[in-house]
């Protein structure tokens, strides 16, 4: 099991906790963009009906993560109560739980997918390739959310080299694996989530039998008490799914705005929405490293400790986000050109490019502080943090922007929203740490 030394410094402990998450989400993210580089290459339709699937993966991220949140603490909370017989019977609990809920999920999409769509605002010239895609995108997005809960098992451990090692390598498979379903089979479009399917499957087989023979996973439901179980499981992951599921609604109601503006805008949202996943990596695997050291620290009621830490930790961040924004600044001419040869689309990502990454700071201090809110037992302050991000702050600057200013104005709306929600959400952390500190006096 992989310890942090308590002796060490924070800034140290927190790279050793962070790292292997670190390369493991970077390596995902790559092959998400590889994936859109690809289907960019099909032409402008493809690419658009790849654009209309990101707020509903999201919808799949936001219950498997919130479902991830409470594994790892209620496994560790068991470990560290010294009932191991339990917490490994927990984990057979979570996968089987989680299985079922992507799966009701999934099939209530593809089931409803023309009037999703439609919500959206597809062109209905879109529909068939966007039917065409969806079976096995869908399968491939349930095979992603149970891969996830085996890493979250590994993490409640506190092994986060095997989660990431495993990113890696279902990440360069895939990468290696697209333009042979894509273009060399001729399988097209559906070519990307079967090449998905393929690499998730193989960390499957991987994750699943290394947690079967290290005896942290069990299937013995019969001695649990499930009723209890399950409402243990609930309350904590209730408010953290539902937290973790107001930016998908937030990227589902963007999208139908950007809609308005045509299928070329829809296509550049969504490669500037994949880039923006890749642009806050080191913000999600913060994410994932923070909350056992929040957690550890809190039971040890050390909450000026913690104060430390997570000023160490927005600091870092806002000082890391303005440089990627820097970076995409520069770049923006290249990039633009790089992910699509259609002219319009590659005009609008460079216009995308050289004003929302400017607000990524203020989006990746929102997540932080959610993730820690929720780690210090908060889970409505976290979900008050994603609803006041959502309807006060990033919607309604992305609606008055694109009133006032077209396509580019949303996209200035959407800088001053990110800009806002990070400001709100680092005083209601301050706010919630020092009712906390009172409580405890």
């Amino acid at each position: 099991m992989n310890a942090t030394d308590p002796q060490a410094s924070l800034p140290r402990q927190l790279y050793t906790m962070t790292w292997p998450m670190l390369f493991g989400v970077l390596s995902l993210m790559t092959f998400q963009l590889a994936d859109s580089i690809f289907i960019g290459q099909l032409g402008r339709d493809p690419l658009a009906a790849l654009g209309f699937t990101v707020p509903m993966q999201q919808l799949i991220t936001g219950l498997q993560v919130g479902l991830g949140i409470a594994t790892t603490a209620i496994i560790s909370r068991t470990l560290g109560a010294g009932d191991e017989q339990r917490a490994f019977r927990l984990a057979g609990l979570v996968v089987t739980t989680g299985a079922v809920l992507v799966f009701m999920l999934a099939l209530a999409m593809w089931l409803l997918r023309d009037t999703i769509m439609t919500l959206l605002g597809a062109e209905q010239s879109l529909l068939p390739m966007i039917r065409l895609y969806w079976m096995p995108w869908l399968v491939a997005a349930w095979t992603g959310a149970v891969l996830y809960f085996g890493y979250s098992i590994c993490r409640s451990h506190g092994d986060t080299k095997l989660p990431g090692l495993m990113m890696m390598v279902a990440s360069l498979l895939n990468i290696a694996l697209d333009p042979l379903y894509i273009f060399v089979f001729g399988w097209g479009l559906p070519g990307a989530p079967l090449a998905t399917i393929t690499s998730f499957g193989v960390g499957c087989l991987v994750i699943y039998p290394a947690l079967l023979k290290r005896g942290w996973l069990s299937f013995d439901l019969g001695t649990l008490k499930l009723g209890q179980s399950l409402k243990q499981l609930g309350s904590i992951m209730a408010p953290a799914m539902v937290s973790q599921l107001m930016p998908p609604l937030s990227a589902m109601l963007a999208t139908a705005l950007v809609a308005g503006f045509g299928s070329a805008a829809v296509a550049a949202w969504g490669l500037g929405t994949r880039l923006e996943f890749f642009s806050i990596v080191v913000v999600l695997a913060l994410t994932m490293s923070m909350p056992p050291m929040v957690g550890r620290l809190l039971g040890q009621g050390d909450i000026g400790t913690i104060r430390k830490l997570v000023r160490l930790a927005v600091r870092f961040v806002v000082v890391w986000q303005l440089g990627i924004a820097l970076v995409w600044l520069a770049a923006s001419g290249l990039i633009s050109e790089l992910f699509t040869s259609d002219r319009e689309v590659s005009r609008v990502l460079g216009d995308y490019l050289l004003r929302v990454p400017l607000s990524y700071s203020g989006l990746g201090v929102c997540m932080l502080m959610v993730s820690v809110n929720n780690a210090l037992g908060l889970p409505m302050r976290a979900l008050l943090i994603s609803t006041l991000r959502l309807f006060a702050c990033y919607l309604p600057m992305l609606w008055l922007g694109g009133q006032f200013g077209g396509l580019p104005g949303l996209m200035s709306g959407a800088l001053v929203g990110n800009l806002m929600a990070g400001t709100m959400a680092y005083l209601l952390y301050r706010q919630g740490i020092a009712h906390l500190r009172q409580s405890r006096t």
